[in-house]
């Protein structure tokens, strides 16, 4: 357990701002203590920036083909030996399995392919509004492909970039509707209870009744077929996020009908206090560590239901690319064996979700009065 300091362990200016600080200085005080949550809050910070600048980091087009290097394995960054201490990767050479006849890639020490930052490349749209063709990095003479290739010669590590946009972004808005809508009826029920508590609480258990994959199924087949597969997705996202906050409504319930006979709640009402205020400046901000537990894992489970349903092709479909759409490439077993480099987008799935709930332990600890 993590003690805070004595006043007689700090200096009286020290001790002056501690005991000055706000609410807020204080969280952030113990959460900067929690050092995988900051850790995980800067890889989440770094992956977010990754997304919104995919088209500027990301060397080539995510549906730009290179027909002659079908499935190369990911080129070795290294720092010595091209001209100086400056990054290069080796060219490969490409030779025929006599039995197979398929490519066979192999790295070449004596073609060295310095990388060039800020280059010309292919044109794109910055942000989607500005027409440009900078790209962060890239090679003069041939290519250089970080991540490999798949089986159409396209660069993986373009389209993983590209992925993430998708996949950190599409959940946002779920998520925020998910959480306006619970802790509104939830809050709602909890506080007031009878036949308004009786009619959200039958209403929370027909929504959990319903099965999540033929719902999407539906879904998919309700909405106009002229949309795009983004936009597509973003109307079922919606439409789910309408649905989804029976979870986090249920937690809200029972901590209001915990909470609202306590004696701040009860000294509250005898001073006149409205009950949104009652909600909204007292019982919500109570609990408030209880809500970012559900909010971080309402975000990655966002991520993951994407990923899923993409994999399984009922979400985002090509040419649009998301982490899912990225791994129904790696769904054959032997393509797995033999590209083992085509499980890369699985494990940014795997970090996002680690460093989202790592965040979410390290907000709560820092949020608990309880715990020190």
């Amino acid at each position: 357990m993590t003690t805070i300091p004595t006043p007689a362990a700090i200096s009286a200016p020290e001790t002056e701002r501690y005991y000055l600080a706000s609410q807020r200085q204080l969280i952030w005080r113990k959460f900067k203590r929690h050092r995988l949550a900051v850790v995980s809050g800067v890889l989440l910070v770094a992956l977010y920036a990754l997304a919104i600048f995919a088209d500027f980091i990301a060397p080539y087009d995510v549906n730009t083909k290179f027909t002659n290097f079908l499935n190369t394995p990911p080129q070795v960054v290294k720092w010595i030996g091209a001209g100086g201490v400056r990054p290069y990767v080796n060219g490969y050479t490409r030779t025929n399995d006599p039995v197979s006849l398929a490519f066979i890639f192999k790295p070449d020490p004596n073609l060295k392919l310095p990388l060039r930052f800020f280059v010309h490349g292919e044109r794109h749209k910055l942000f989607g509004l500005i027409p440009t063709d900078l790209r962060l990095f890239g090679v003069q003479d041939g290519q250089v492909f970080l991540f490999g290739t798949d089986s159409l010669g396209r660069d993986v590590f373009s389209r993983t970039v590209n992925a993430l946009r998708i996949s950190l972004f599409v959940g946002l808005v779920g998520v925020f509707l998910s959480f306006v809508l619970g802790v509104f009826l939830g809050g709602i029920s909890g506080y007031f209870g009878g036949l308004t508590d009786l009619i959200i609480q039958r209403l929370i258990e027909f929504l959990l009744s319903i099965p999540t994959i033929p719902l999407w199924l539906a879904l998919s087949a309700a909405l106009p077929p002229t949309w795009s597969s983004v936009s597509v997705f973003f109307g079922i996202t919606i439409i789910l996020s309408l649905i989804g906050w029976s979870g986090i409504a249920r937690v809200v319930r029972g901590k209001f009908l915990e909470l609202r006979e306590e004696n701040f709640v009860m000294a509250a009402v005898i001073s006149g206090a409205t009950p949104s205020r009652i909600i909204l400046r007292h019982l919500i901000p109570s609990f408030s560590s209880y809500l970012i537990v559900q909010i971080t894992l309402l975000i990655p489970n966002m991520i993951l239901g994407e990923t899923a349903l993409s994999f399984l092709g009922l979400g985002i479909q090509p040419p649009a690319v998301s982490l899912g759409t990225l791994l129904q490439d790696a769904q054959n077993i032997r393509v797995v064996s033999l590209y083992p480099w085509m499980l890369i987008p699985a494990l940014f799935v795997v970090l996002i979700v680690l460093a989202f709930n790592f965040v979410g332990d390290g907000v709560r600890d820092a949020a608990d009065p309880y715990k020190q």
